[in-house]
């Protein structure tokens, strides 16, 4: 998705449209496996919508620029549907990046008090000498 978006900005509709037609089954596929882990309680809502997100962005980004006239200037709607789309498949990334690490509290371990085996008195008057 990177490359057609450069490639659509560098005014090379063409071979951004070829690699957006080549991006949509893996981006089906993603979003397909996405959903499904959702419907088995595997994988979070987050990485479901964005994969369909981003799926219906490059979709997008095909039909307009498949409807374009050839030789024109790439229609704005194909290039901001694909940043669109990388800005979906960015999303879980950068929350998980910025989700706070959960910090566990340690309690002090607590000294056990050993007593002290009881000696005589005697016995100690009887070491010391």
């Amino acid at each position: 998705m990177t490359v057609a978006f450069a490639a659509g900005t560098l005014g090379l509709g063409g071979l951004a449209l070829w690699l957006g037609l080549v991006a949509i089954p893996t981006a089906a596929a993603a979003s397909f496996v996405a959903v499904s882990d959702l419907l088995e309680g595997k994988a979070t809502l987050l990485s479901a919508l964005t994969n369909s997100l981003a799926l219906g962005f490059i979709v997008l980004e095909c039909a307009v620029r498949s409807n374009a006239v050839v030789g024109a200037a790439a229609p704005p709607l194909a290039t901001w549907a694909l940043f669109a789309a990388l800005f979906a498949y960015s999303v879980p990334t950068v929350a998980w990046v910025l989700e706070p690490v959960k910090v566990k509290p340690r309690r002090p371990e607590r000294r056990r008090h050993r007593p002290r085996p009881a000696v005589e008195t005697a016995e100690i008057l009887e070491e010391a000498a």
